[in-house]
């Protein structure tokens, strides 16, 4: 797509050690909080309050349709946009919002300039309103007429929750100029959805399941579509939706303008990009070779056994000050199982703790009842499982607790990113039981490193020594540049000198003892 215009000014283009009491800020950080405690995360991001960290310029990069490095180009202010009609810029000040966010300061002057772009950044990082304003400018400067042309706007979401947020924030400044929207997803009756589609709507917000049912009976036209945008894309694959998304495709124009947002670049994610994007630059905010939690969520590990874990997320609560029904801390904890998020709910509310829970098991009133609840304070914890781990974004959420630990680095980054958005600071406890969470550490304990958190000595001890490239062989250290590579040598100096096969727990064990 070429550009349609000049856009904006100028050219258009803790192990056992956290203390409930206090759970300081480490400030070794830098960030100049040394005793910001986890009842003062909760309020202040309750209050709204947000001073947070930001990724500094050196880590964006921009890179053009060859992926070479560019000159990045941003806006500093919502009025340099001179594309955002007058409606627009006043709903960023009805809003309060300051100034636009790294992705969109980086994103705005490509997308507006009708370039294809592939954001690349963490949730929680503002990009909603990166793709959906280019795309309404798009649909006004063309004049788009949805009774004519069915919707000019389709975003593809992987979940329910996170379409319901797209749909909201869609009609928070689409009201404004005179646009609508209607979110498709499963597990709310199809005639509504339908009803509202025909009323005439500028975008659709969708999960790619329920759309393909749409599509397929006939009931959903995408040949007027001008606009694509693939929000998480990354979790949508990881969903298996990758056939529903290529079904899709097919439905919509070629030759429109897409926009790709993904909090990982994984091969899958670049195949997908590849095969759908045209010549697409990129925007990159942070490293996103490596998975690196929010530098304004403070990270806390807590050593626990299976029979002191509903003690522990007790008195937490309690410190917190969310045992209260007036205060304007909110709290979401993580649990692995439906059965364990309903048990620990349950047995929560019995303790006198305003929750509620969200899981597979709920039909989506419900769902909506606990959200709803949350986002307005009637209660202060929601008990989820990994349904809720990304596109969440409920303003107030202060602490993050993983009750039970994340399966993987990439769950528990996106976990702990429900905290610590919009500039506010959070807190993220995690639960580890020495036995059964001990392949879990290593990784926690990489993303704290990158982010600069004190690494407590229990967290480091339940890493296996031979995952840091070393271990013991009579006193002497030896280096060993891989767990293969260790047990390839103990083999052949047991040969050596007749010493027993070792035992499968000395092969785990820190440093391999004889």
């Amino acid at each position: 797509m070429g550009s349609w215009g000049n856009a904006y000014g100028g050219s258009a283009y803790g192990g056992g050690a956290y203390a409930a009491a206090a759970l300081p800020y480490a400030s070794s950080n830098g960030y100049g909080h040394d005793e910001l405690t986890v009842r003062e995360a909760c309020e202040a991001a309750g209050r709204g309050d947000g001073s947070g960290h930001c990724v500094d310029d050196s880590e964006i990069s921009v890179l053009d349709q060859d992926d070479r490095p560019v000159q990045p180009r941003k806006v500093s202010s919502f009025a340099e946009v001179r594309a955002f009609p007058r409606e627009i810029q006043e709903q960023f000040r009805r809003a309060g919002f300051p100034s636009p966010s790294q992705i969109q300061a980086y994103t705005w002057p490509l997308a507006l300039e009708g370039k294809d772009v592939i954001g690349i950044a963490a949730t929680g990082s503002g990009k909603t309103l990166a793709f959906l304003l280019p795309a309404f400018c798009e649909m006004m400067h063309r004049g788009h007429n949805p009774d004519r042309h069915g919707p000019g706007l389709l975003v593809m979401s992987p979940t329910r929750e996170l379409a319901q947020q797209t749909e909201q924030e869609a009609e928070r400044f689409g009201h404004c100029i005179n646009f609508n929207v209607v979110a498709m997803y499963g597990g709310s009756p199809k005639q509504d959805q339908i009803r509202k589609y025909r009323y005439g709507v500028h975008t659709i917000v969708a999960c790619p399941g329920r759309l393909n049912d749409f599509l397929e009976g006939g009931q959903v036209r995408l040949d007027g579509a001008q606009c694509l945008v693939l929000d998480e894309a990354d979790r949508m694959l990881d969903m298996g939706f990758e056939p529903q998304i290529r079904k899709i495709l097919a439905r919509i124009p070629r030759n429109r303008h897409t926009m790709f947002f993904t909090a990982t670049w994984p091969r899958e994610v670049r195949n997908l990009a590849a095969d759908i994007l045209y010549k697409p630059y990129k925007v990159m905010i942070g490293n996103r070779d490596q998975l690196k939690g929010n530098q304004d969520i403070i990270q806390k590990v807590k050593i626990v056994d299976g029979y002191s874990k509903e003690r522990a997320i007790v008195d937490l609560l309690s410190e917190a000050g969310l045992m209260d029904r007036y205060s304007q801390g909110k709290a979401l904890i993580f649990a692995g199982t439906k059965r364990e998020c309903e048990r620990l709910s349950n047995n929560l509310y019995r303790s006198g703790v305003p929750c509620s829970s969200i899981h597979g098991d709920k039909d989506q009133r419900q769902r909506d009842e606990a959200l709803n609840g949350l986002k307005a304070g009637k209660i202060k914890v929601l008990v989820a499982t990994d349904v809720a781990a990304r596109g969440l974004d409920i303003k107030g959420v202060g602490l993050v607790v993983n009750y039970d630990a994340a399966n993987n680095t990439e769950d528990y980054v996106h976990r702990i990113g429900r905290t610590g958005r919009a500039g506010c600071k959070g807190f993220a406890v995690t639960f580890l039981d020495r036995r059964a969470d001990a392949g879990k550490a290593k990784g926690i304990m990489e993303v704290m490193q990158r982010t600069n958190q004190p690494v407590p000595s229990d967290l480091r001890d339940m890493v296996p020594h031979l995952d840091f490239a070393m271990f013991s062989w009579f006193g002497m250290r030896i280096n060993v540049p891989s767990l293969p590579e260790a047990l390839g040598f103990l083999t052949v100096q047991r040969r050596k000198i007749g010493v027993p096969a070792l035992r499968e727990k000395n092969a785990a064990d820190a440093g391999v003892t004889f």
